[in-house]
């Protein structure tokens, strides 16, 4: 009886008859699997490359402001940004901040921050949890950061669960020391680097920015050569010389 059962495995050891179909039917379930996986896996990439990018162009369209920003240009910066990463209406949050860094006390503080979606507005606390996200500032130095979630779900659940792609970029201010939003006050800098006469602090004979020519052509400041008569504690535009 063992040594028939042992000649009956060999024999369908050794027999090569068959045909394609019964390989087919094992083999083709498994490589559907493996290519819907792929694809799920790509299309996740793609999405978190897409988001990011639109991220950074939020981030640096508001670098280049110079005007304070308004509660529609923070809706509508929303709106671009689920247009070019393609979400749901209810998919999507934004997150807007302004942070500025302090020597002193080695701390971050947030001047004004906005969102849109679920998440709420960033708070001082909440700046410095993620401090190791954030590069080496100068002192009063400031950044914009672009925060944004997006609801994933995959087709497949090949190793993934629907889960959020967050993406984040700091960008700093490109033609104003800082970037203001309507109706909050920081200080007495206007974001023109306190280039108008009529900005708080009166120091126009301290400007570098905006107002300079006026500043070179006002009779209060051709007279204030040394700065005694400054307000603030900048210095005056016009250079002392040796022999003056």
């Amino acid at each position: 009886m063992l040594t028939r059962f042992k000649s009956a495995l060999a024999r369908f050891r050794e027999d090569t008859a068959g045909t394609v179909t019964v390989e087919a039917v094992i083999v083709f379930p498994l490589l559907l699997w493996l290519f819907g996986a792929t694809w799920v896996w790509f299309d996740v990439s793609r999405q978190q490359a897409v988001n990011q990018k639109a991220n950074f162009t939020i981030a640096d369209a508001i670098s280049r402001e110079t005007d304070p920003l308004t509660q529609d240009y923070i809706d509508n910066a929303y709106k671009l940004m689920k247009h070019m990463s393609k979400a749901g209406n209810d998919d999507l949050d934004m997150r807007i901040s302004v942070v500025r860094y302090t020597s002193n006390n080695d701390r971050y503080d947030v001047l004004w921050s906005e969102a849109r979606g679920e998440y709420s507005a960033l708070q001082t606390n909440d700046a410095n949890t993620f401090r190791s996200r954030l590069p080496v500032m100068a002192n009063n130095d400031q950044l914009i950061l672009v925060e944004t979630w997006d609801d994933y779900a995959p087709v497949l659940e090949a190793g993934l669960s629907p889960f959020e792609i967050e993406t984040f970029s700091f960008t700093r201010p490109r033609f104003a020391p800082q970037v203001l939003f309507e109706g909050k006050t920081y200080n007495a800098n206007n974001g023109h680097g306190n280039g108008d006469q009529n900005a708080p602090g009166g120091s126009l004979c301290n400007n570098n920015a905006e107002n300079a020519d006026e500043g070179d052509a006002a009779n209060e400041c051709n007279e204030n050569i040394d700065g005694s008569e400054n307000q603030g504690t900048g210095e005056s535009k016009k250079k002392k010389w040796w022999w003056w």
